[in-house]
């Protein structure tokens, strides 16, 4: 039902979406409280970074890299 197209794009533009959250959130925090000199505030964007980053990591490696080189290969 519904429409494959417009299901396709919707889906790539709330991928991106999540991804430039997932990514802009943590850099522009990061950067606001690197000018404002707030230490604390500094590493909680740091780990908001790194907990956002490890699964984006995690896909791109499992789910495009790995997946390029087919069983009994050795890439």
């Amino acid at each position: 039902m519904g429409l494959p197209d417009t299901e396709q794009e919707t889906g790539r533009a709330f991928v991106l979406m999540a991804l430039g959250a997932a990514v802009c959130a943590p850099a522009a925090g990061f950067v606001v409280a690197q000018v404002r000199d707030r230490r604390g505030d500094r590493a909680r964007f740091l780990i908001m970074a790194t907990v956002s980053g490890v699964p984006i990591l995690f896909f791109l490696v499992f789910g495009v890299l790995y997946t390029e080189c087919p069983d009994g290969y050795h890439c």
